[in-house]
């Protein structure tokens, strides 16, 4: 069974829109949560656009000792990853995204971000915190990520998203097939996410072993069109499957 972590990003950005606690993070992860799904996950940056320390800070405590997974993301900075020893989440996956960037559009180059990449990884260990690398669909990049201490990867699925529907949607789905099949040969987990959705999502998890898929932006939209209760049902059944 895949693991369905709801990303609060955009529940954030709506409440900083207005200048209020409305809507409040914490209680829409309650909310989730008692709907079903198991895992959480935020990405706090610098600037605090969307999710801030603070809601990283309360979201942990919400779900300490419990048996639903934070997953906190982000590129490894010093700041954030104080955040992370703090925090203390079940999961952090590390992003190589900037600050001007709207929202992460690439995976890691390993060789090149190596020594960072390593550092992080082992101070994540030390803390008990399970680690995760958010790469493309590349064999070459898994073989790197074996290498350096990372417990897991992310698929960055967005070409897939993209791809789905058509003519080249099984040739993608292939490409990240095989890098999922090479990252479970030397000992990597699989996660995924980014632009998955309740029409493309059944397709992507015909590969197997997916251990978590982490769904924001399209999510918070398909809760907003059919509400909230059906959403999660839906995601959930294709989870199960």
């Amino acid at each position: 069974m895949t693991k369905l972590s709801v990303n609060l990003n955009k529940i954030a950005l709506l409440r900083n829109s207005r200048g209020r606690d409305f809507p409040n993070v914490v209680d829409f992860a309650r909310k989730f949560i008692a709907l079903g799904v198991k895992g959480i996950t935020v990405h706090p940056r610098d600037d605090e656009r969307h999710i801030t320390k603070q809601d990283t800070i309360d979201l942990g405590k919400l779900l300490e000792d419990s048996d639903i997974e934070f997953n906190v993301e982000g590129y490894p900075s010093k700041s954030f990853l104080d955040l992370v020893k703090k925090v203390k989440p079940t999961q952090c996956t590390l992003v190589p995204d900037s600050p001007l960037q709207l929202t992460s559009d690439h995976g890691w180059d390993i060789e090149n971000n190596r020594a960072l990449l390593e550092k992080s990884c082992q101070m994540l260990k030390q803390n008990n915190i399970r680690s995760a690398l958010f790469l493309d669909p590349s064999i070459e990049e898994v073989k790197l990520a074996s290498t350096i201490g990372a417990d897991r990867i992310e698929l960055y699925t967005e070409t897939y998203a993209s791809a789905f529907n058509t003519e080249r949607e099984q040739i993608v789905w292939d490409a990240f097939n095989q890098t999922s099949l090479e990252a479970q040969r030397v000992g990597l987990g699989v996660n995924a996410g980014h632009d998955l959705d309740l029409q493309n999502l059944p397709k992507f998890l015909k590969i197997e072993n997916i251990l978590e898929v982490s769904i924001g932006h399209v999510l918070i939209v398909e809760c907003i069109e059919f509400g909230i209760q059906k959403v999660i049902s839906n995601y959930l059944e294709i989870c199960d499957k």
